[in-house]
């Protein structure tokens, strides 16, 4: 009798461990799709992040540049000035 008893509480436990774990389960699907769009994204924004960087430097160049001209401008005009 004891053992049916045992059985029986086992067997209630398992179903509603059952009952717990299959909204968890059924969720897998949908969070393995919003991963892999999180790891798409992280793969985009590295990509975006990398061509703002060259972008940046580019600026900088081209600023350096902008100044060199700016000095070679104002020599010019100081010799004509003189």
């Amino acid at each position: 009798m004891v053992k049916w008893i045992v059985l029986a509480v086992v067997l209630f436990a398992l179903v509603v461990l059952a009952l717990a774990v299959r909204p968890v389960v059924a969720r897998v699907p949908r969070l393995r799709r919003a991963a892999l769009a999180l790891q798409r994204r992280q793969t985009e924004a590295e990509a975006l992040r990398e061509t703002a960087e060259a972008l940046q430097e580019r600026a900088e160049a081209l600023q350096r540049r902008a100044e060199i001209a700016q000095d070679r401008v104002a020599l010019i005009r100081a010799r004509r000035g003189k």
